[in-house]
């Protein structure tokens, strides 16, 4: 392979540019958004950022090219937006409120870094959260380690580990669209496809998660590795079993891409009053909950309409 092979974006060759002219560019690009008054964000040693309110949520996660993203089939900055994305959903899986981003990136020498960081302001933008820092370094492979911060006011931030026999298991919407889309695009579809969409820039369920945790839920997590595999968790955590009636398949989908395709990013919840839940859902104009099962106590019950339900999705093989 020679300096111009590659994907795009990833190394193209070229000059070797200063890291500080790399940053300055970088930084015009991700610190968009007005600074509150008080705080410092890009630009000295460390963030200064104003008291969380509440318990404070924190949580990384790391994109790396070519695992997480095919780089022979999508840029180089959907790389950038995926990685906050998938990081912000965790907060959105706690219920918490977004605050501040901070993202290191390594990345061989050549990497169009503004592409990258272009997609990078733009899902911080999407979720209306500040990045407030990071780091740069060379290295072999096109990595993005995203650290998010969130609060959580007043009620405190729902774990994974509180469903009760007797809760109703609810989804934020149908799943299977981020799998279909990457079948799709392999398949030869456009970027634009709505299902590509849904795979290349996943959103965030902010105001859900928000709405949950209003509502009272007792557990919560998004579904990021397919619902057979994270209901599982969900249900190891919080000790108990599931019995589930249906999994709802997004349009275009098949039931194994709802099933154990991954990347929704939609929210996984129980609660005792579904009723409540929907309705704060309505009165903030959000998408209502779908109804799938309910949780039983015996936790060896594990069951799809009557049938042992595998524990199937996506898991890195260390």
């Amino acid at each position: 392979m020679n300096a111009t092979d590659g994907p795009p974006g990833v190394p193209r060759g070229g000059p070797v540019r200063r890291e500080d002219d790399i940053l300055e560019r970088i930084a015009a690009i991700v610190g968009r958004r007005a600074i509150p008054a008080g705080e410092v964000h890009i630009g000295d040693d460390a963030a200064v950022l104003a008291p969380f309110v509440g318990q404070t949520v924190v949580s990384t996660d790391t994109a790396v090219w070519g695992v997480h993203l095919d780089g022979g089939l999508f840029p180089l900055e959907d790389l950038g937006f995926k990685a906050v994305a998938s990081a912000i959903s965790d907060l959105a899986a706690m219920g918490a409120r977004a605050r501040a981003i901070v993202v290191a990136v390594t990345a061989p020498p050549g990497t169009d870094l503004e592409e990258l960081h272009r997609g990078i302001a733009d899902a911080a933008s999407a979720t209306n959260c500040s990045i407030v820092g990071g780091d740069l370094s060379v290295g072999r492979d096109v990595t993005v380690a995203v650290t998010v911060l969130g609060e959580c006011p007043g009620r405190g931030a729902v774990l994974r580990s509180g469903a009760v026999p007797g809760d109703k298991i609810l989804v934020t919407g149908p799943l299977g669209r981020s799998a279909a889309g990457l079948r799709l695009r392999r398949d030869g579809a456009n970027l634009d496809h709505p299902l590509v969409i849904a795979h290349r820039r996943p959103w965030p369920r902010l105001a859900e998660g928000l709405a949950a945790r209003g509502a009272g839920v007792h557990a919560m997590m998004d579904v990021s590795d397919g619902l057979a595999l994270d209901l599982h968790r969900l249900s190891d955590a919080s000790g108990v079993g599931f019995e589930l009636d249906h999994i709802p398949v997004a349009d275009g989908a098949t039931l194994d891409e709802a099933t154990s395709g991954g990347e929704d990013y939609e929210l996984l919840l129980t609660t005792d009053d579904a009723a409540r839940l929907g309705l704060i859902f309505h009165d903030r104009e959000l998408r209502a909950p779908i109804e799938i099962g309910r949780v039983v106590a015996d936790r060896t019950v594990r069951r799809l309409r009557g049938v042992g339900l595998e524990r199937r999705g996506w898991q890195h093989s260390l």
